[in-house]
């Protein structure tokens, strides 16, 4: 018999019965997520509105995420002194304020630039979003993680679809939509979200540097930034490959968004609770990097079948090494996130920047190579590293929330050093 107070239940401790304050952030996470993919089906439509080449337009995921990462370091130092609402707020503003400007944009410098400054929105926003949604959760952190992931998944799907629907009439109206959902959703946190004490403990600018000393975590992020560097290419530039209207493209990200969320949420915790975290990720890898070499070298509808399949394994990954990253040292989760993040997110920067280089330089077979050997590279070290990334498995670690900023007792963990 399902158990009405487990995370998929209907009881006060399940996913459906949660405060008002848990559903405005989650929900802004959703549009936050969005705002990831929904450049993907309108980047032809950019390149054409702004005379840019591919390589140009991948700039706008480049840009992004490499503020991501440089401001990965900044968010917990700024939540630890400000608050988990109002760091909220902030990230949300800026995201409000520079998606606005995107559809503003002359020239494709200018739509990277603006789209920097998203990236740096986004960063606060996200970094802080899963704590507040476990410190304002009701019945314990399983819903509200499960919430949490379910919403990320959400905006990955929705985001290519939204992208497709409102770029069919102009690419610059997609950005205008993020700007109006996002607005709403500050106002939803303003009056539903109420802000709670501040941690004890202030997060130094180093202290997410510092974790990463683990070498368990700093084996995870490792992995996770060659994984990245093939998650990003099949994101960023399969579009142009492709080669397709927005509606289409934007259906078959879907497809790829979906398949994300389902196997994120509901087949990688079943694989990883039977065959162990390791096992699952350093498999699931070595089928990515076979997945997109037929992505490459395939026909057209072999690479649209490839590019929607991929998402079912990008979502077995993401949900392993969040798992991993969280719970694998005994740095308090926040900062341990923000070292991962910190590492992973520059391939994210790195392969929409290189791919479209490497077409020019070679062919358009080559970029997959490249993806499918990152991907390879990734399932290297969690085999090599497996003895470190081994965690102990049982009860989930205590945690004491603190302003939406979670400070986690962690368990001990394997291989502490490198």
């Amino acid at each position: 018999m399902d158990d009405p107070n487990g995370p998929f239940g209907t009881g006060s401790g399940g996913i459906l019965r949660q405060p008002k304050s848990v559903w405005a952030t989650a929900g802004a996470s959703v549009v936050a997520f969005m705002g990831i993919g929904l450049v993907d089906p309108i980047l032809p439509s950019i390149a054409k509105g702004l005379d840019a080449t591919a390589g140009q337009v991948s700039l706008l995921f480049t840009s992004y995420f490499l503020i991501t990462a440089l401001a990965m370091p900044v968010t917990g130092f700024v939540s630890s002194r400000i608050g988990g609402r109002r760091t909220l707020l902030l990230g949300l503003a800026l995201v409000v304020v520079f998606a606005g400007l995107s559809g503003t944009s002359g020239s494709v410098g200018e739509l990277v630039g603006f789209r920097a400054g998203w990236g740096l929105g986004n960063a606060l926003f996200v970094s802080t979003a899963l704590a507040v949604v476990v410190g304002a959760a009701a019945g314990g952190s399983a819903a509200a993680i499960l919430l949490y992931e379910s919403a990320l998944g959400l905006g990955m799907a929705c985001g290519p679809l939204v992208g497709a629907l409102l770029g069919d009439a102009s690419w610059r109206y997609p950005f205008f939509g993020t700007a109006a959902l996002m607005a709403v959703g500050f106002l939803c946190i303003a009056v539903f979200l109420k802000e709670q004490p501040k941690p004890a403990r202030k997060t130094s600018l180093l202290d997410p540097l510092r974790a990463l000393g683990h070498g368990g975590l700093a084996s995870a992020a490792v992995s996770a930034f060659f994984y990245n560097y093939t998650f990003f290419t099949v994101l960023a530039f399969t579009p142009f490959v492709l080669d397709m209207s927005p509606y289409r493209s934007g259906a078959v990200f879907f497809a790829w968004g979906l398949l994300l969320a389902l196997f994120s949420v509901l087949v990688a915790p079943r694989l990883q609770k039977r065959f162990g975290s390791p096992k699952v990720l350093g498999g699931s890898l070595v089928l990515l990097a076979v997945d997109v070499l037929v992505l490459g070298y395939g026909d057209h509808t072999a690479a649209v079948v490839c590019t929607v399949l991929s998402g079912a394994l990008i979502g077995v990954n993401n949900t392993v090494y969040t798992e991993l990253a969280l719970g694998v040292s005994d740095a308090p989760r926040p900062v341990a996130s923000a070292g991962y993040n910190f590492v992973r997110w520059f391939a994210a920067a790195a392969a929409p920047f290189f791919a479209p280089k490497i077409e020019e330089w070679t062919d358009v077979h080559v970029p997959f190579v490249v993806a499918a050997v990152t991907a390879a590279l990734a399932a290297l070290v969690v085999v090599v590293r497996r003895r470190a990334l081994n965690h102990e498995t049982g009860p989930q670690p205590r945690h004491a929330v603190e302003d939406g900023v979670t400070a986690f007792t962690n368990r001990p963990a394997h291989g502490a050093r490198w």
